[in-house]
């Protein structure tokens, strides 16, 4: 469910059944689930969805506004819930942190949030806080433990009316809100470099990686029973006869002792070595060997059956690995042993995590290389493990997801494999920028790490058009906004940024985290370019705001009579003339009413009609008359392809046959099959920017080579490309020829057979 303000209306409540079918699924987890660690995470969302359902209930909580919790403004980052419901609490709220109860005992002063507060604001406070800020020895993890940093920096400025001013609005929650950073462990880096986890991310990764039980049973058998095995049977061999066979002769007189002995070692060995239990098996060789050994030290006598397969036994372990002490047993014996002696990924882990230890947690890894490096001469000596021992590709994963290079690099490594992946790292890309704005670099850099904390706050369901905070609401980002230069490198980022978005995953939607980056990045550059969220089908009722057809008019510009305009039928002289500004009633309308109604027009969806299938065209149809933003980048962001417009169709067209094969084996398939289109208009937008050449070569490549299932598909690209159009029901000539869209009320053709 997405949760922008521009897919709401004022009609829409809340419905606490989503809530209840959160609670119940936390429920069932945290009673059935093997894993204990995810019990417990389990029983942590259902109580706060239990508090979320109470909140509702007595009305400490209204959903679908800015302030969802009562008491608390709009600029308190609230603790949100799947779906965007708010909890009732606030992120920086909870018991006294462990920095904060240091913080204290420094000072000597009560542990309590408040006295903290109030401490910061005497002379010695100031002081500790401009320290923080001189060394950059802080964290930010919600973007309110940056506001008394900011006070700091304003007195020191000479600010001083605008940090009283400050200190007014927060100091009501003092006692209630962590307004001190934590302590990092150094300044953070100024390297063009980026990062998808910490180093403390990482060795919390490896922390959890307990021994794996099929590796460490294997192990046990070999170094234990297998061992054993081989003594047992070379007892039972001392009774063999010149033929080879067992029970041939009677043993010497002490060979009943020592098979007794050989018991009591077994019970102790199997007291002691849990994991493996083939061993207690009647019908495994070593069981046979040895329940045949306990009858005989009691002086039973073994039944002609327990003889038979005892013989059995024997000859069969022989057979297979040759008689105990031969060359052929010794050399598999010596094998089986070095691989037993190989360490465990348990030990393996543990000495990542103590190279780990020593470096700075707050950041990532400038060169996992070095620390992936085989083991040393030291920590063979001190660990036990081989020197050259070389890490497994499992351990190597989590160290190299904390890699520190620039974003271009680790896609090239393959360390962000998706947009969703290049979302979480744009706040990273930005945080220098907004560093940048300021020519104070304490303030610049404070305005780094408060970027990437306000990048985390998730956003709420909101209702009556309602936007989300926005981090220049924040007042101790309002507080010094003064401060900041414009013209700053902004732009530069947002192209960089949209640049890496267009061409590294052709096919895929821009995730709204990634387009609420470039939007603030656009914002802040001055440049105000549009870009729209992709909105939810279940709570969207039909209404698109202003930037909408912004975004529409930029692709106007830039689509009008290519292969775009003519595959979608659009009539671009009609976007060109819709007004941007449509008052209503002497106000600024918070909707367009002409771009939605011809989104509606175009679905062919009734004005008084509401389902979610029946919203997701009207949804589809403004993503095509926008192109989702990527007619924005193209156009004034002026983002380019790196290795031309024809290498990026045939990209998205690869995802497209992807998304549709995996569609039929899926049972419901619809949401893949929503992105399969998405892919597909992203081709043809591609496939509009190229030379005619090239997209003559494009198109007959794939008509020469695509799945039997998108033929209808190709068909209709075909026939639009050499100058033919869909009728209105988005098939061509005797049906065969259809438009590729997403969403359809009733069966997909896709899904019918071909």
């Amino acid at each position: 469910m997405d949760k922008n303000a521009d897919q709401q209306h004022p009609t829409v409540a809340v419905s606490t059944d989503y809530a209840h079918g959160q609670l119940a699924r936390a429920f069932v987890t945290a009673l059935s689930h093997p894993d204990a660690a995810t019990r417990s995470r389990a029983e942590g969302r259902l109580d706060r969805w239990r508090a979320a359902l109470a909140g509702m209930k007595d009305g400490s909580l209204q959903i679908g506004t800015r302030t969802p919790v009562a008491g608390l403004p709009a600029w308190v980052t609230p603790e949100v819930l799947h779906g965007g419901f708010a909890s009732g609490r606030a992120c920086a709220e909870g018991t006294l942190q462990p920095y904060e109860a240091e913080a204290c005992r420094a000072a000597g002063i009560p542990a309590d949030r408040a006295e903290l507060f109030a401490h910061s604001l005497t002379e010695a406070g100031l002081a500790r806080l401009w320290e923080l800020l001189d060394g950059g020895r802080y964290r930010v993890t919600v973007p309110e433990e940056a506001a008394l940093l900011t006070v700091a920096w304003l007195v020191r400025a000479g600010e001083q009316d605008a940090a009283l001013e400050l200190v007014t609005v927060l100091a009501p929650f003092a006692a209630r809100l962590r307004f001190t950073p934590p302590i990092g462990d150094g300044p953070s880096p100024e390297a063009d470099a980026v990062h998808r986890q910490t180093v403390a991310d990482t060795v919390a990764a490896l922390e959890r990686r307990g021994p794996n039980h099929a590796v460490e049973t294997q192990r046990e058998a070999l170094t234990v029973w297998l061992p054993f095995s081989d003594e047992l049977l070379a007892h039972w061999l001392e009774t063999a006869g010149s033929d080879g066979r067992v029970l041939r002769h009677v043993p010497d007189p002490g060979w009943h002792q020592r098979g007794a002995e050989l018991l009591l070692r077994y019970r102790t060995l199997a007291a002691a070595n849990r994991l493996c239990g083939k061993h207690r098996s009647p019908r495994q060789n070593l069981g046979v060997l040895r329940a045949a050994l306990e009858l005989t030290v009691a002086g039973e006598e073994l039944t002609p059956r327990m003889t038979g397969l005892l013989r059995l036994a024997a000859e069969s372990m022989v057979r297979r690995r040759g008689l105990p002490g031969s060359e052929r047993h010794t050399a598999l014996r010596r094998t089986q042993a070095a691989q037993a002696a190989l360490p465990s990924h348990s030990a393996l882990a543990q000495l990542l995590v103590a190279r780990l230890a020593e470096l700075p947690q707050d950041d990532g890894l400038a060169d996992p290389a070095h620390v992936l490096a085989p083991t040393g001469p030291a920590e063979a000596q001190n660990g036990g493990i081989p020197v050259g021992t070389a890490f497994p590709a499992e351990l190597r994963k989590p160290v190299l997801a904390a890699t520190s290079a620039p974003v271009e690099a680790l896609i090239s490594l393959g360390l962000v494999p998706s947009a969703e992946v290049l979302a979480e790292l744009a706040p990273q890309l930005a945080s220098a920028a907004q560093a940048d704005a300021y020519p104070d670099r304490a303030i610049g850099a404070l305005a780094a790490a408060h970027h990437r904390a306000f990048a985390g706050r998730r956003s709420l369901l909101l209702l009556d058009y309602a936007r989300q905070v926005r981090a220049e609401e924040l007042p101790w980002v309002r507080a010094v906004e003064a401060h900041r230069s414009t013209g700053g490198r902004e732009l530069e980022v947002l192209r960089r940024l949209g640049g890496l978005a267009v061409n590294a995953f052709p096919g895929t939607i821009l995730p709204n985290p990634l387009v609420s980056e470039l939007a603030a990045l656009a914002r802040r550059a001055g440049t105000g370019t549009p870009f729209v969220e992709e909105l939810a089908a279940d709570i969207f009722m039909g209404s698109f705001t202003p930037k909408y057809l912004a975004a529409a008019k930029i692709a106007t510009d830039l689509l009008e009579g290519t292969l775009y305009e003519r595959y979608f039928g659009i009539d671009y002289p009609a976007v060109r003339a819709m007004p941007l500004d449509e008052p209503d009633r002497g106000r600024r309308a918070v909707t367009s009413a002409g771009f939605s109604a011809l989104c509606g027009q175009r679905a062919g969806r009734a004005a008084s009609s509401w389902s979610v299938a029946g919203n997701g065209t009207v949804i589809e149809q403004a993503q095509i008359l926008t192109t989702h933003n990527l007619a924005t980048l193209v156009g004034p962001v002026g983002a380019t392809p790196a290795d031309g417009w024809d290498t990026l169709a045939l990209g998205a067209f690869a995802t497209t046959a992807r998304l549709a094969a995996r569609a039929e084996r899926l049972p419901y398939p619809m949401a893949t099959i929503k992105n399969a289109a998405f892919a597909w208009r992203q081709m043809i937008f591609h496939l509009s920017l190229c030379t005619p050449q090239a997209r003559t070569a494009v198109l007959d490549k794939l008509m020469a080579d695509h799945p039997t299932r998108l033929a209808p598909a190709m068909a209709g690209l075909a026939l639009v490309a050499s100058g033919g159009e869909f009728e209105h029901d988005g098939t061509a000539g005797d049906g065969t020829s259809r438009r590729l869209l997403g969403w359809t009320v009733g069966p997909h053709w896709l899904l019918s057979r071909p």
